[in-house]
């Protein structure tokens, strides 16, 4: 039924003239929604990765949840775009392909291998700003890259000063997975070992996310007789290599320090394999500083029972997603000039507390621990370690 008092011409709804008549007959104008802030976001959906996934997807789905209640990016609601990273690396780069041309997306943020991240710069062109959060090798200076993770003179510096001198290692023995982050990794590994008086007894990598059983490996190891090992396996090749070391009963005579041991991977490997194994990272689930025991409390609050196990993969995508939102707002957009040079000093909240951004690389406080069945207990903490990587901004 019509309303009697008003001519029907003022009835017509208008879309192309920006006007809505209510249900009571006024007309108010109608405004264009805000654009979204899209965000490409790799994590790792498959592969021997995979275990961080969970931990990946929550964090980064509840930080953007806390993003958009405060009014998004520059006023933009922050839509995620997950695609899965734990494949082959030209298959990763051609789904950023896909982002940038059909989804358009805004920015892209990586918490992937550093293969990946290679082959991602290399599409992407510094035509987004991308940022890589996970631990990694360090020494990454391309154009719009900005990174978060522990780098080796962080995470394997104190270690190996740790392993020489209270654990009175001399003899050390390298494995990793063969690709870049393990590679290079150990190149800095084997100059801290000579510094602290040690010796390289034997250095091998095994082929990335294969059925990897390590009997082999095993073997040589407890040929060349270490007195430490330093693993850069990832994900299901460090559950498994660990699994093995100790079933061969190396465990009671050879200490382990594992560059990429968190939560996750610590449960896989097992209470009944995780004597004499230690690990070196930015952030840990129940450590009791304010910032990451807040943190914790709020992420279980949010998820409740059903809450993934926290980590630092996982929790970095949580920090990346605040460091979009600092960085995108300090610049006033995604300019490639103003966002490098925005970067410089700049502080953001993380789960491990407030971290600054210096060379485009993250200074941070690290942590010593060593395993205690399934959990990590924290025996060193190093203040405000810097990256050792500093790139122009």
């Amino acid at each position: 039924m019509t309303h009697p008092f008003i001519p029907a011409r003022r009835r017509i709804i208008s879309v192309a003239a920006g006007t809505a008549v209510l249900g009571t007959g006024f007309i108010r104008p109608v405004f264009a929604q805000p654009k979204e802030f899209k965000i490409g976001l790799f994590i790792a959906l498959s592969g021997p990765a995979s275990l961080f996934g969970p931990t990946q997807r929550a964090c980064a789905d509840w930080a953007t949840e806390i993003i958009n209640s405060g009014g998004g990016i520059m006023g933009r609601p922050v839509k995620l775009l997950p695609t899965d990273a734990g494949g082959p690396p030209a298959e990763t780069a051609k789904s950023a392909v896909r982002l940038m041309l059909e989804d358009k997306v805004d920015l892209f943020i990586g918490s992937h291998d550093s293969a990946t991240r290679e082959a991602n710069i290399a599409t992407i062109k510094s035509k987004l700003p991308y940022i890589y959060s996970p631990v990694y090798e360090g020494g990454e200076c391309s154009p719009n890259v900005y990174c978060l993770g522990e780098t080796p003179p962080q995470q394997a510096q104190p270690a190996v000063e740790f392993l020489a001198k209270e654990r009175k290692a001399k003899t050390f023995y390298l494995i990793g997975d063969d690709y870049v982050w393990p590679r290079k990794s150990n190149e800095q590994v084997k100059k801290y070992v000579a510094q602290n008086g040690g010796k390289i007894v034997g250095e091998e990598y095994v082929p990335f996310g294969a059925p990897n059983k390590f009997e082999e490996a095993v073997t040589r190891i407890k040929a060349a007789k270490p007195d430490a090992v330093v693993c850069t396996l990832v994900g299901a090749d460090n559950v498994n290599f660990n699994r093995t070391f100790a079933g061969f009963g190396l465990d009671k005579s050879i200490v382990r320090i594992a560059l990429l041991l968190e939560e996750n991977t610590l449960m896989g490997i097992g209470a009944e394999n995780s004597a004499n194994l230690y690990s070196c990272m930015g952030y840990y689930a129940n450590n009791t500083a304010d910032a990451p025991k807040k943190f914790k409390a709020s992420y279980l609050a949010r998820y409740g029972d059903k809450a993934p196990q926290l980590s630092t993969i996982g929790a970095d995508c949580f920090a990346a997603l605040n460091l979009a939102k600092a960085l995108v707002e300090k610049a006033g957009g995604t300019d490639m000039r103003k966002m490098m040079a925005a970067s410089e000093g700049l502080a953001f909240d993380a789960p491990s507390g407030r971290v600054t951004m210096r060379g485009r690389q993250v200074d941070k406080d690290m942590y010593l621990a060593t395993c205690k069945g399934t959990e990590f207990e924290v025996i060193k903490t190093i203040k405000a370690v810097k990256s050792g990587t500093a790139c122009k901004t």
